[in-house]
């Protein structure tokens, strides 16, 4: 087994063994979007055509509670000095660890979307699109939020200024994600425009962000 694989094995099982983080993050997301019908009212209508918009920033929300434990648990314990040492480049190993944080925090909350959607009444022929989008979408959440974990890297209660840093990031995501599902139940125009821009800024997250990632690592473990 690479190198590579062995680290991206790793921090997938231990995600997993925890567990409560994972919990916590799926627990958030149900809440956020259970209670949206309660202050907006019983117009269905009404409802269906906010329904990307919520589910999207409710899913943005959420997956910042564990977007700080992406280097976070490996910086306490010396792991992560070790690992730099190592014969993965700094690049490849911030990439890693967001595609682990992917897997585990934004594939599950992809998945979790539809469901969520049946309690915002959202249309049943928009849910395989949504979840399209949701795939195509949280690949950029996860690798963004690592830029975000990286800058604020053994700083005290930096779960705030994670937020700040990261949220204005997210914009074009949110747009380009909730335009896309939009389009599809209300129009006009055709959602896939909005869809391939969502995919390109994914495509580009991956390819840049493990690069800030890995400069701001470099600053944090001198």
């Amino acid at each position: 087994m690479s190198p590579a694989v062995a680290l991206l094995v790793r921090d997938v099982k231990l995600a997993w063994r925890e567990g409560g983080a994972i919990g916590v993050v799926l627990g958030f997301y149900l809440v956020v979007v259970a209670i949206m019908p309660f202050g907006l009212g019983p117009d269905l209508n009404l409802l269906a055509r906010i329904a990307p918009g919520m589910l999207w920033v409710a899913l943005l929300l959420a997956a910042l509670l564990s977007a700080d434990r992406i280097f976070h648990n490996d910086y306490e314990d010396g792991t992560l000095d070790v690992l730099a040492t190592g014969p993965l480049p700094l690049p490849l190993l911030a990439a890693i660890k967001s595609l682990a944080h992917w897997l585990t925090t934004g594939v599950p909350l992809a998945l979790m979307a539809p469901v969520l959607g049946l309690l915002l009444n959202l249309p049943l022929d928009a849910m395989p699109l949504l979840v399209a989008t949701m795939f195509a979408g949280t690949p950029a959440v996860s690798f963004i939020a690592a830029i975000g974990a990286s800058l604020t890297l053994g700083l005290r209660r930096s779960g705030l200024l994670l937020a700040l840093l990261v949220l204005p990031l997210y914009v074009p995501v949110l747009i380009f994600g909730v335009s896309t599902v939009s389009m599809n139940i209300v129009g006009p125009g055709s959602p896939w425009p909005p869809f391939l821009m969502l995919t390109a800024i994914s495509l580009a997250s991956i390819v840049l962000a493990p690069l800030a990632a890995a400069a701001a690592l470099r600053t944090a473990m001198r």
